[in-house]
This record gives C-alpha cells, sequence and structure tokens, in this order.
C-alpha cells in the first residue's frame, strides 16, 4: 500500500483548512477512483460547500464512505441523470446508482428548465447515489428565480429511525427541504432532517468526544442517551423523529413520496446499497397572478419577522438558510474546523487511492 503520512487512530484535535487547498484534496481523491476531471470538481465543490455552511455531517467526512462505496461496487463513476419519463411538466429521472452531487445537479437542471417553460415542474428521482446536502437543490431553484421543494428517502440501506413509539429502525433521515428566492437578501433556504438528528452528525460528535442532544437518540432497548457510541452498538440503538408524533408523520410523508411516488422505493429490509430517491417540485412564482408583487411580499414579510422584540438583544432573528451564510463567510476566511479523525480519514483514505504527498499536505 502506498504511504506518505502515518495516521494514527481517533484524535480530539481540531485543524483548520483552507477551503480551496480542501478542495484540491477531496477532487484528487475522486480522481484516482475514476471519476472525470468535472465529476471530481463537483464533488469536491459540493462536500466542501456543506462544511462551509456548517453542516460538517454532510461535508468531507463523507470521502472514505464514497470512496469505499466506489470500491464495492455499490456506486459507479461518471454517471448521468438518465430521463425514464418527461411530459410539459413532469420528468422521472434514473440516476444510474452514480454519485448524488453530480446526478442532482443535473436533474435540478432540468427540472428548473422545464419550470420556466411550464411555470410548475414535479421531477422525481430514483436510482441514484447519496444527495449529499439537500439544501444545495433549493440553492440551485432560487439562484434562477424559482421556489422549490423537496423530499428524500434512502430505500431502507439508511434505517436509523425508530417510528414515534418504537424501539427499532424503520425510517432513514427522510430530510426535507425548500426554497424562495429573495430581491434583497440571501434566499431563504429550510433544510432539516424529520429525524431528531442526522446521522452525520452523529458520526461527528463520536469523532470529536462529544454527547448526541438531549433526547435524540435511544438505546436497543428503547432507554434515551446522549452517548453516540451507543447508536452504533450491535445491536444498535435509534434516532428518535424530531417532534415526537410531528416529525414522525412528515418522515412518513417524505418516505411514500420521495419513494413510492419517485419510484425508488420506500424504506424496507435487505437493502444493500444507499440509494435516495427524491421527489422535487420547482414553481417560478413570476408566472402566477397575484395582487402584489411576489418580490415586494417576501421583503415585507421579512422584515415584520424581524421587527419582533428580542429575548436577546444580542441575537438578531435570522431566516432559515441566514446561519449557514454567515458560517460560509467565516469559515471562507478563517478556515473550515476539521476534527482529527475526519482529517485522519481522509489522509488515510488518500493515501490508498495514491493522492500525492504534496496535496494530502494541504490539510496542514
Amino acid at each position: 500500500m502506498w504511504r506518505c503520512h502515518q495516521v494514527s487512530g481517533p484524535s480530539t484535535e481540531s485543524y483548520l483548512v483552507d477551503a480551496e487547498a480542501l478542495k484540491r484534496v477531496v477532487s484528487e481523491t475522486f480522481s484516482r477512483i475514476g471519476s472525470d476531471a468535472s465529476e471530481s470538481q463537483k464533488m469536491a465543490h459540493y462536500l466542501v460547500e456543506a462544511n462551509l455552511a456548517g453542516h460538517d455531517s454532510h461535508g468531507v467526512i463523507r470521502v472514505s464512505y464514497y470512496v469505499g462505496y466506489v470500491q464495492r461496487g455499490l456506486v459507479t463513476p461518471n454517471r448521468h441523470a438518465g430521463v425514464v419519463a418527461q411530459t410539459d411538466s413532469l420528468i422521472s429521472i434514473d440516476g444510474g446508482q452514480g454519485f448524488g452531487q453530480v446526478i442532482g445537479e443535473e436533474s435540478m437542471g432540468m427540472a428548473i428548465r422545464a419550470a420556466k417553460r411550464s411555470g410548475v415542474c414535479a421531477m422525481a428521482i430514483r436510482n441514484s447515489g447519496h444527495l449529499g446536502r439537500i439544501g444545495d437543490w433549493p440553492l440551485m431553484a432560487t439562484a434562477a428565480g424559482c421556489v422549490s421543494l423537496h423530499f428524500v428517502n434512502t430505500s431502507g440501506f439508511g434505517l436509523l429511525v425508530a417510528p414515534f413509539g418504537g424501539i427499532d429502525r424503520r425510517l432513514s433521515a427522510n430530510p426535507i427541504a425548500a426554497g424562495v428566492p429573495r430581491r434583497d437578501g440571501p434566499p431563504i433556504i429550510l433544510d432539516i432532517s424529520t429525524a431528531s438528528v442526522a446521522e452525520g452528525k452523529l458520526k461527528v460528535a463520536r469523532n470529536r468526544g462529544d454527547r448526541a442532544p438531549q433526547g435524540s437518540i435511544i438505546d436497543n432497548q428503547g432507554r434515551p442517551t446522549t452517548d453516540p457510541n451507543t447508536f452504533y452498538a450491535d445491536p444498535p440503538g435509534a434516532i428518535l423523529p424530531f417532534g415526537a408524533h410531528k416529525g414522525y408523520g412528515l418522515g412518513v410523508i417524505a418516505e411514500l413520496l420521495a419513494g413510492a411516488v419517485a419510484g425508488s422505493g420506500c424504506s424496507r429490509e435487505g437493502v444493500d446499497r444507499l440509494i435516495n430517491g427524491m421527489l422535487t417540485i420547482v414553481i417560478d412564482p413570476s408566472r402566477l397572478p397575484r395582487e402584489f408583487g411576489f418580490d415586494d411580499e417576501v421583503e415585507n414579510f421579512v422584515a415584520f419577522l424581524k421587527s419582533s422584540r428580542r429575548v436577546d438583544a444580542e441575537r438578531a432573528i435570522l431566516l432559515p438558510g441566514e446561519i449557514e451564510a454567515l458560517n460560509r463567510e467565516k469559515r471562507l476566511a478563517e478556515g473550515i474546523p476539521l476534527d482529527g479523525q475526519t482529517r485522519a480519514a481522509l489522509l488515510r483514505t488518500g493515501e490508498e487511492v495514491g493522492v500525492p504527498c504534496g496535496t494530502l499536505a494541504l490539510l496542514g
């Protein structure tokens, strides 16, 4: 095995890494496992952008997992979104088990173009690799002046969440995302898991030696715990839905829309690979008649929200998506924080696939 670093076990150390340097390492890693230049750059872009936004659970911590999927034949590099069926306002896409960041970008491009032509488009993705940070897809829509809504599932490979009142894993994290463009500020982007905590955040917490949020996970006997290691025990624990029955209900709807409607399949046991399904609705608001202008209505509502008295005068009232914008500004200026174990995994994976020492040295 080709080596240029000695990588030890888990570390509580933290490193600050420049975003562009991190992209170079990630891009080179994907290039070494067969991704062409375009795909390598896209993978680096979306993974590092997730870190910049503060969503470390969907950032470069995923690199070693994605590389492992390719090595085990669970994901195929250089696949593209294939249109299965299409009308003026409906598109069905098969991802061919390619990287979800590539499939997602290509599929959203088709949906946005269709919405611009017809006013609305419902787009269904089946058989895609992990779609990454789902908030990237409403960001694409808002950049084109469109509103969008997204529902995602994982067809059973990512069974993580117990149903309300249950102990055993029966649902994936089943994210829901939405985006609304703004004239006078960053877009409003909602990107939530219907689980009380994303599984990637448990990985980050375990790497850092942190505790899981109170009330987010149970052990294999249904007892509340804050130890992320309990979630990965044998037999494993489970994540709870957020908001008890409310999050559970949203998770069920996301499952059915992304699984049954989109055609990717609902969660079940015995699935041997991570298959994402997504149902997306994109609307061009300029095509809808209204008494008031869309942009004015959005800005007036934003001003109304922010005019509320504050519990803490030092803390601003933020819109969905504003914390990510602030995180991005801070991390671009100061560097992206990597815990020692995530950095070690990047180094180890890079070494195994033959990334040059000089490139790996960019990780600090």
